[in-house]
């Protein structure tokens, strides 16, 4: 195996293994960035050692055991705390490959939901929580996330030291609350998890277009919370929201990873029973009586493409109502883009296009690469298709996900061509 072949499957692995990771080893040493750092270690020692010894069976087993020796011998060198030491050295055996299999699946993904819990603490701004998941439960670098905000890599760098320092210095519990303080924090935590599930969705940079495995880790936060919350119906909205969109995985991607767009996908590929158990959770949000909030109507716009039998047949003009109703709940720049794509499919491109025009003075979108690839789409409707080029073009300068880049090159190429006949 070749360094390069080594490095990126270790980048991959990282990628999947360090949420986890710094999960368990928060609960361990209780401070959310001396698990993180120690986590780092273990990679810095995996890049060393895996090019000679080969990448192990099991490597998140790997990883934690190693990242677990680390933190005891912090202890040793820091001398904190002697209980603290006796707890972490003696009480807890190093973790063997069979048990990271059992505890995978138990432990530490509760130690997940506790973690975003932890992070999602009222004691930092929502633009912290946010910088925070997505540094250590999407596993973004620092200038990934700068560039999602549109802001300076230092800036995004400080923000979360200072989150981190936050959350040691008020000595936020590693739990999950209860009881009001559960409802005080819900919706961020909500925030969250659907904000990790988004970016598996659509990855917003590396080589591949989607995550599955970050979204099926946060389908299964947001139904142990379902269950943690069973009366809070905007749970069940997100649950909902998950399931369907997850529904279609198997179609998001050709057999060579290149993206599919929603038109082009086999409806007959989508997964019924993901569709089932997601209308089954949007039912369960609707019986508690209150209006719909922004998670259960993004759940009902996406029952209305899991219900039409094709994209011909999909209700856009249901869609687009529904989008006008999550606009007022939930007025965004992003949710108007994705209304002038229904309201297009509806009624018209000429419709969709006045409204996307208007959203092109709007200094949050200045680098958000769908407002030019949605404008593209809507200018190649029209027949003008010199135009549409050029806003595909400005949308792969704005993208860092390699095949999202791809796609919309070759969109630009066929608008060349097409303009040239």
């Amino acid at each position: 195996m070749t360094l390069s072949i080594t490095q990126r499957t270790i980048d991959a692995i990282w990628r999947i293994e360090s949420a986890k990771l710094i999960a368990g080893l928060t609960r361990m040493v209780r401070d959310v960035g001396l698990a993180e750092d120690l986590a780092q270690d273990a990679l810095v020692i995996a890049l060393e050692r895996w090019p000679e010894i080969g990448i192990p069976a099991n490597p998140g087993a790997w990883l934690m055991t190693t990242a677990k020796r680390r933190a005891i011998d912090y202890m040793r060198r820091t001398k904190l705390r002697d209980q603290k030491y006796i707890e972490i050295a003696n009480g807890m055996d190093l973790f063997t490959e069979e048990d990271m299999d059992r505890i995978l699946d138990g432990e530490i993904g509760d130690d997940l939901l506790r973690l975003i819990f932890m992070t999602c603490h009222p004691v930092l701004s929502q633009d912290a929580r946010v910088a925070l998941t997505l540094r250590l439960l999407c596993g973004l670098t620092t200038d990934e996330i700068a560039r999602s905000f549109l802001a300076a890599e230092s800036t995004i760098a400080q923000r979360i030291v200072r989150a981190k320092r936050t959350l040691s210095a008020e000595k936020v519990p590693f739990e999950v609350p209860v009881g009001e303080e559960l409802k005080e924090r819900l919706y961020a935590v909500l925030e969250v998890i659907y904000l990790m599930f988004n970016e598996g969705y659509s990855a917003t940079s590396g080589d591949h277009w989607i995550r599955p495995l970050l979204c099926q880790e946060a389908l299964r936060l947001g139904r142990v919370l379902a269950e943690i919350a069973p009366h809070e119906p905007e749970v069940h909205g997100l649950v909902a929201l998950m399931e369907i969109q997850s529904s279609r995985f198997k179609t998001r991607v050709s057999s060579t990873g290149e993206p599919v767009l929603l038109m082009d996908q086999n409806r007959a590929q989508w997964d019924r029973l993901l569709i089932r158990r997601g209308l089954a959770a949007l039912e369960r949000s609707q019986k508690l009586g209150r209006p719909l909030g922004p998670y259960s109507l993004q759940a009902a716009i996406s029952v209305c493409h899991a219900q039409a039998p094709t994209a011909a047949e999909t209700d856009w003009i249901r869609i687009a109502a529904l989008y006008e109703a999550l606009s007022r709940v939930t007025p965004s720049p992003i949710v108007e883009l994705n209304r002038a794509v229904a309201i297009s499919m509806a009624f018209g491109p000429a419709f969709g296009l006045q409204i996307v025009d208007e959203l092109c003075a709007e200094p949050s979108l200045k680098g958000y690469h769908l407002l030019p690839s949605v404008r593209g789409d809507l200018l190649v409707k029209l027949g003008r298709f010199d135009e549409a080029r050029t806003e595909f073009e400005r949308a792969v300068s704005m993208t860092q996900n390699v095949r999202e880049q791809e796609l919309l090159k070759n969109r630009a190429s066929e608008c060349e061509s097409e303009a040239s006949k």
